[in-house]
């Protein structure tokens, strides 16, 4: 989600086909569906009319991105970017139920936990909290075998 750089989990396959993707779209809408207007896409052949006409049943208008421009959709890619870099490159993945446990795992801390800049150090789902003058004690969680670590103020 653009403004609140949450990022849900939709499903994980090998080949995503449209006869997969369609029923995949229809999850985000249960919680989404009152508050997205836009969705931004790229042209790809696994988005089909099915798919579109998910989303433009709740009155959601389809943008497709530019083929071969990054940028049109720069915060998917550096979401990307991220999970490649912070989870994929420290994980062997053994197959499709391990990949979605371990994204699971990651995008709950990606929107509970991980400082972002965009919002102040906060976490998406979690507003940072003020520090306090008096004595701070932090403790640390490790999440995928110390993949990644969580910090969390202790009062």
């Amino acid at each position: 989600m653009h403004g609140s750089r949450r990022a849900p989990l939709l499903g994980v396959t090998a080949h995503p086909t449209p006869a997969w993707t369609t029923p995949a779209a229809r999850t985000p809408l249960m919680d989404l569906a009152t508050t997205l207007k836009f969705l931004l896409r790229d042209p790809d052949s696994r988005f089909s009319g099915p798919f579109d006409a998910v989303f433009a049943a709740d009155g959601i208008q389809i943008l497709t991105s530019p083929p071969g421009a990054p940028r049109a959709n720069a915060i998917c890619e550096r979401l990307i970017a991220t999970l490649r870099r912070e989870l994929l490159d420290k994980v062997l993945v053994v197959n499709e139920r391990h990949l979605h446990r371990i994204l699971t795992i990651y995008l709950h801390h990606f929107n509970n936990a991980r400082p972002h800049r965009s919002l102040a150090q906060a976490a998406p789902l979690r507003a940072l909290p003020h520090p306090e003058t008096a004595d701070i004690k932090i403790i640390r969680r490790d999440r995928l075998g110390g993949a990644i670590h969580e910090y969390q103020q202790v009062a």
